[in-house]
């Protein structure tokens, strides 16, 4: 049996090394493209657009074949210069104008409005890189709803992966904000609020299960508790602690460089799955033991408190890179903030959903099996340290 567990923790151990050759950009999505639409009249739509500068210049140069576009805009992206940029845009309006209103477009009532660009380019630094703002105005039938579809950025285009389009409207006597991507491309302005809030929960739902390294940390979390009580804690104290960061980033009250917090969110998987490793080491075969003498009321010594500690503090952390997933760095309408929080509530329920699968199956396995299952969790923990401590170096 010993030479069995030996070889499952090696077996485990190379999954993680492979794991983690996985980009080292495995949290968040690929882009994200802002819009801001209001009715200044009854037949009229304003789109207020915000798109990554670089990625809009390779698009719509290679949408129109505009070489002259890609040179100029390229150029413009490597001297830094935000005007420079702009210029750029605006010497070849034409081909960008073409390629955002093909991509981006309105209906009213089954009609398709006419848009048109209404004032100059711009180019503002927004998560650490260039974004190009521009205004669409569409012009429309008089309607009573507005169909509005994004295909902006597809993944055809193999120069991103999963654009999401954030919305927020005020037209048709309606307030509220949408999420876009390329499974669910549309929405109506009289969509409800229940068929809102489920767009922003099923993303909070997928950016958890597609977030490869938010799914190794809570597994370290797992794999290092050893009762119920011990990982519900240490879920709810990250959960407390992304929410914090997660609102004040929504907020515009907390803005942190994804060039720090990328590597510290794999630097946090390493540390937690390393916590139970050294957990092991200090106390062997006693590591599988159940009890802990504590006067806590929680039962926790402490090194559990320490460790409930650490996991706050890299909750806070995942928070900003949980609103850096939808490019939350600046106050939006408290429509938009209450939809963030469906999104928050939408990875949590995924989290628990999680926990509640694996760790009943982990508690009987300890029981039946303690030694085998303190090689395996180790074998598990080491796996995630290497792939944590990997993306690490790879972020830096």
């Amino acid at each position: 049996m010993p030479g069995l567990v030996r070889r499952c923790a090696y077996l485990l151990i190379a999954a993680a090394i492979l794991l983690s050759a996985v980009p080292a950009s495995a949290h968040g999505f690929s882009s994200t493209v802002y819009a801001d639409l209001t009715a200044p009249a009854p037949d009229h739509v304003r789109a207020e657009l915000g798109l990554e500068y670089d990625l809009l210049v390779v698009s719509a140069a290679d949408y129109e074949k505009d070489d002259p576009l890609f040179e100029s805009g390229t150029a413009a992206f490597d001297s830094g210069d935000a005007t420079r940029q702009a210029a750029a845009l605006a010497a070849h309006a034409a081909s960008v104008n073409k390629y955002v209103a093909e991509r981006f477009t309105i209906s009213a009532d089954g009609q398709a409005c006419t848009p048109a660009q209404q004032s100059n380019f711009t180019v503002q630094q927004r998560d650490g890189v260039p974004y190009a703002f521009m205004v669409l105005d569409y012009r429309c039938a008089e309607a009573n709803a507005h169909e509005v579809r994004s295909g902006l950025f597809p993944d055809s285009e193999t120069y991103v992966k999963g654009t999401k389009t954030i919305i927020t409207y005020d037209l048709d006597l309606q307030q509220g904000s949408s999420a876009l991507d390329s499974a669910h491309p549309s929405f109506s302005t009289h969509q409800s609020t229940l068929e809102r809030f489920w767009e922003f929960f099923r993303l909070g739902a997928e950016h958890l299960l597609t977030g490869l390294d938010h799914i190794l940390f809570l597994i370290a979390l797992i794999a290092g508790s050893r009762r119920l009580r011990e990982i519900v804690l240490a879920a709810t104290t990250f959960t407390l602690a992304h929410s914090i960061t997660f609102i004040l980033a929504a907020l515009g009250v907390v803005h942190v460089a994804p060039s720090f917090i990328e590597p510290v969110i794999a630097l946090s998987i390493a540390v937690v799955a390393f916590w139970y490793l050294w957990r092991i080491w200090r106390r062997g075969r006693l590591a599988t033991d159940l009890e802990t003498p504590s006067r806590s009321h929680l039962s926790l010594d402490r090194a559990g408190w320490t460790r409930l500690a650490v996991v706050f503090c890299f909750g806070l952390v995942h928070g900003i890179g949980f609103a850096g997933a939808l490019g939350i760095q600046q106050a939006w309408s408290w429509t938009l903030l209450w939809s963030l929080l469906v999104f928050n509530v939408g990875i949590e329920s995924v989290q628990l959903a999680l926990i509640a699968l694996t760790f009943p199956l982990l508690s009987a396995f300890r029981k039946t099996s303690p030694s085998v299952a303190l090689w395996v969790t180790g074998a598990i923990a080491a796996g995630v340290s290497v792939a944590g401590l990997v993306w690490f170096v790879q972020r830096l």
